[in-house]
């Protein structure tokens, strides 16, 4: 769905697409090298042998590291909620900031439990993108400066990035994406959000269609389909998500409005999401199927929709369990355990 240059702001960011580096597979192969000595049967920790070695190929390096995670929340808000498309008022939003700051939400409780660094960006809350059913949500110029505003999230340095969000009506704008990209019914890709009533899902899902159609002709692009659909949050984190990228740092995606930012990358180039984990599989909307065309597993399904990155938080926990076993289980010759016999090691404990 890529564009060809245009002279226009989205050629600088369409060239980060050449620069982007592949995993190392050196790094890969040194876990896997290193997994068949530890004290356990050959693949007996299931998924969590895939994700050391997953972290290592991004991070370079035989032996991963995470010693610095952070969680990083991208706040907009939108035209959109004029609509009435959500039941919440978009005062929320910068409420919710203020209750993040406070550490009273649930995602600074999942931060605390688990040793993550948390970070929070305000995204001119006080001047909501355009009302996508009317108008473009924002122009280019404004698009890329809030993709690379996202970019500086990474500026602190971490070593493992939770990406999360925050906005009244966000949910509109991924449904949104999503039937931008993929097509189909509006009413695929439109949840109950903060918790709508039959006739709010319904008002939500003409407003996705009004702004379909709205923007019909011109979403054959997934960089226009960001800037006339998306919102700053999403801008924000798909920046983020290319960042990252680029400095070789494994990323997890939290729910449904997370991925459509993942999405619309996938959709420009499939290989620049490879870095990216699925932290959940959120009850939203069609989180489900929209994972499955983006190729992500989630590590979680625990029937949530909350965001504020608290499916990214979770799965943040299991993958550094899944680097500790890896780094600090002692080997077969280090603990003196004797191996199965040559050809005949079994696949799991009897």
């Amino acid at each position: 769905m890529d564009a060809t240059a245009t002279g226009l702001p989205f050629d600088d960011v369409r060239r980060l697409f050449a620069m982007l580096p592949d995993a190392d597979e050196a790094a890969i192969a040194a876990v896997r090298r290193r997994d068949a000595e530890l004290t356990k049967p050959p693949g007996s920790l299931g998924r969590l042998e895939e994700i050391a070695a997953w972290v290592a190929g991004w991070q370079g390096k035989g032996r991963p590291s995470v010693a610095r995670p952070l969680v990083c929340v991208f706040a907009g808000n939108h035209g959109v909620v004029r609509h009435s498309v959500s039941p919440y008022p978009q005062s929320v939003t910068r409420q919710m900031l203020e209750n993040f700051a406070a550490g009273g939400a649930a995602i600074n409780q999942i931060c605390a439990a688990y040793d993550l660094g948390f970070k929070v960006f305000d995204l001119a809350l006080d001047l909501p993108t355009g009302d996508i059913a009317t108008e473009a949500a924002f122009d280019e110029k404004a698009c890329v400066a809030t993709l690379a505003f996202g970019m500086e999230a990474i500026a602190g340095g971490t070593d493992l990035l939770c990406l999360g969000e925050m906005g009244i009506g966000n949910t509109t704008i991924a449904a949104a994406i999503y039937a931008a990209l993929y097509g189909g019914p509006a009413a695929r890709w439109v949840g109950r959000g903060t918790g709508l009533d039959d006739a709010g899902l319904a008002r939500k899902t003409a407003v996705v269609e009004q702004a379909l159609a709205t923007h019909a002709g011109h979403l054959g692009d997934a960089l226009e389909v960001l800037r006339r659909l998306g919102g700053r949050e999403v801008a924000a984190i798909a920046g983020a998500i290319l960042a990252a990228r680029l400095e070789r740092i494994p990323v997890i995606l939290d729910g449904y409005v997370v991925t459509a930012a993942a999405a619309i990358l996938h959709a420009i180039d499939p290989r620049s999401i490879a870095h990216c984990l699925a932290g959940h599989r959120s009850a939203e909307g069609a989180h489900g199927e929209v994972l499955d065309r983006l190729g992500l597993a989630p590590v979680l399904d625990l029937d949530m929709r909350l965001g504020e990155a608290t499916g990214a938080a979770l799965a943040a926990g299991i993958v550094k369990a899944a680097v500790a076993c890896h780094n600090d289980m002692a080997t077969f010759a280090q603990a003196g355990v004797d191996t199965a016999d040559e050809g005949e090691r079994p696949e799991r404990l009897q």
